[in-house]
């Protein structure tokens, strides 16, 4: 299958050579053309623009950072909805605002293109090892011509139906919590530094118990031993995310007062110059208000 990747940063970087294992010819493009450098080397192509990526594919990835950047790389005349092929399908997997979604499901349709939400869970070495979670929503047809595609970067697929902002809505929301476990563990990490507790040793026992998940081994580990470099997930992408997921929720009218703090956590981690950071260190604040030094 003829393949269009746009966006290499930790995450497209590693998803990438696992298309290319199995034999894709895979075109990439990349703001930072450099990043693209290794990807060239195991055998895809470089393009010049998101469009020359998307022009001759079958189905195109975008992993960006944002909505601006997504929106730059599929409107104009060098983007992914001028070029993709009729039949073709655009399959986002970045995490973006629903809003933004619903408007790209709509203007693909109208260019007889298919567009697919599926944004994922997992960090770079679980993109790497092709162990992604992917919430995917649209149209059944091109659910279908995208899923031997899933199956070489995830471990599961959970469908969210055929409404592509579905999906959009479940990433959001499934950051949000993540979000909220990181603040969690931070305050717990540092009333245990402060009492004196191995906090190595209440992570082992609470997660071999009642939080037996990857979320809280993961995340702990790195608040526990204070590392927050290399960066997995940025701090200032979580904020952006909070940002997006207190959007949605003002435009379903529901109230989220947890969302509420944590844009002021994370608004005040980044004014103090640790936006670049892993989302874990989000952890320092409550260390440092504790006057602890890690």
């Amino acid at each position: 299958m003829n393949i269009g990747f746009i966006g290499l940063g930790s995450m497209g970087a590693a998803i990438v050579p696992n298309l290319l294992i199995a034999g894709h010819a895979v075109s990439v493009w990349n703001r930072t053309a450099a990043k693209a450098k290794p990807l060239i080397e195991k055998g895809a192509t470089l393009a010049a623009t998101p469009g020359e990526a998307a022009k001759d594919a079958d189905v195109v990835f975008t992993m960006v950072a944002d909505d601006k950047a997504l929106e730059s790389v599929t409107f104009g005349a060098d983007g992914i909805l001028a070029n993709l092929k009729k039949g073709g399908v655009h399959v986002s997997m970045s995490t973006v605002s629903v809003a933004l979604v619903e408007r790209l499901t709509i203007q693909h349709g109208a260019a007889h293109q298919g567009f697919v939400a599926a944004p994922v869970f997992g960090r770079p070495a679980a993109a790497a090892a092709g162990q992604l979670f992917i919430a995917a929503a649209g149209a059944p047809d091109a659910l279908e011509k995208v899923q031997p595609l899933f199956s070489l970067i995830s471990q599961k697929v959970y469908p969210f139906g055929d409404i592509p902002a579905s999906a959009a809505l479940v990433k959001l929301a499934g950051n949000f919590m993540i979000v909220s476990v990181t603040e969690q563990l931070g305050e717990a990490m540092a009333l245990l530094g402060q009492g004196g507790v191995d906090k190595a040793a209440f992570l082992d026992f609470m997660t071999s118990t009642l939080f037996n998940s990857l979320i809280y081994k993961n995340y702990g580990a790195l608040i526990a031993s204070q590392t927050f470099e290399p960066v997995g997930f940025a701090a200032v992408l979580g904020a952006k995310d909070i940002g997006l997921v207190k959007t949605a929720a003002d435009g379903l009218d529901v109230r989220l007062p947890l969302a509420d703090l944590l844009s002021e956590r994370l608004g005040r981690l980044i004014a103090e110059g640790s936006g670049h950071l892993d989302l874990t260190a989000l952890s320092k604040l409550s260390v440092d208000d504790a006057g602890q030094t890690g």
